[in-house]
């Protein structure tokens, strides 16, 4: 279901809503989810957000389809998250609140490891979907309902998700620039159970790109991925604003060659940040980042995963090469 978001403040989104409430490819056969059995755990890794994870827990709270475990891991927090969320599992005996130190020295990889905590907790013998979700989110309350819908009309599909609106300085939600069908954002991903033992473990990369370390891995073992845009998610902290826009872009482009990024290909995407400010300093900032980790050579995945990447990557470049040159050629 999609919310109508133009002109009211996140304020009033959060109040209004809250208170009116593997098998590989060859072999891949899963049962259809029925209405019945839509069983999911969630996992959150949360450092330091006292800020938002309240919104976040109270937006799960008032799901019409509520998980059946939710193991929220602090992430070595220093603020108030771990009371926040050990007075919502007071309430709530869903939530189950743990705690891990922080490896500082692998802030990204830090969250994988926060994840596999979180993950080891759960009882799994009923659970058919596994959800990661990010700690500053609000959703819909129709939001896991019409998502776990997704998965029972397509038993193919593996991973799934919304799509990230974030506020602007009118106060208005807007899709963030970057969404597409293709990819989910890491903090709203939902596996399906059989994709997630595919899978195996999320890999953890130094540089960031688990989500889409993910869904590549999906794809190689024969399962969809998919976002849909009707399913809004309100990320409530912009991109890239824990750290600065620069950073993250360079972040970005250190990432995209650690997991076998095509040159062409980052071409291409670096030239998407004209649409996010600083615009030119965006693209440079990510060209950099890709050049520096390709001369250290930081490669974080097989050859194998990287072949099939860059295969993917090349067939979606020649589909915009116009129909008279593939003639030629």
């Amino acid at each position: 279901m999609k919310v109508g978001t133009e002109g009211f403040s996140s304020e009033f989104l959060i109040d209004n809503a809250l208170g009116d409430i593997g098998v590989k490819a060859m072999q891949m056969n899963p049962a259809p989810a029925s209405k019945e059995d839509r069983s999911y755990a969630l996992l959150t890794a949360a450092y330091n957000e006292e800020q938002h994870i309240e919104t976040t827990i109270r937006s799960v709270v008032a799901q019409f389809h509520g998980p059946k475990i939710w193991a929220i891991v602090s992430d070595g927090s220093t603020d108030r998250t771990d009371e926040i969320v050990q007075q919502y599992a007071l309430q709530h005996s869903f939530i189950r609140p743990l705690r891990r130190e922080r490896n500082h020295c692998r802030e990204f990889a830090s969250k994988i490891f926060a994840l596999r905590a979180g993950f080891q907790a759960l009882t799994l013998s009923s659970i058919r979907f596994i959800g990661h979700l990010d700690a500053d989110l609000w959703l819909h309350p129709s939001y896991f309902c019409d998502l776990l819908a997704k998965f029972e009309e397509d038993p193919e599909l593996g991973i799934a998700g919304g799509w990230y609106f974030e506020e602007c300085r009118n106060g208005i939600w807007k899709s963030r620039p970057v969404n597409t069908t293709r990819s989910i954002s890491g903090g709203i991903q939902m596996f399906r159970r059989e994709c997630y033992d595919d899978i195996r473990e999320i890999l953890p990369i130094e540089y960031g790109g688990e989500d889409w370390y993910a869904e590549i891995r999906a794809r190689m073992c024969g399962w969809k991925v998919r976002s849909f845009p009707e399913l809004e998610v309100h990320h409530l902290r912009p991109t890239g604003s824990r750290g600065g826009v620069l950073r993250y872009s360079y972040r970005e482009g250190f990432m995209d060659f650690a997991l076998g990024s095509h040159p062409l290909f980052e071409v291409a995407k670096a030239a998407k940040e004209w649409a996010t400010p600083p615009y030119l300093l965006n693209c440079l900032a990510r060209m950099l980042g890709f050049l520096v980790a390709h001369v250290s050579r930081k490669r974080m995945v097989p050859p194998a995963f990287v072949e099939f990447l860059q295969k993917e990557q090349l067939g979606r470049l020649w589909a915009f090469v116009p129909s008279a040159y593939k003639k030629q050629h």
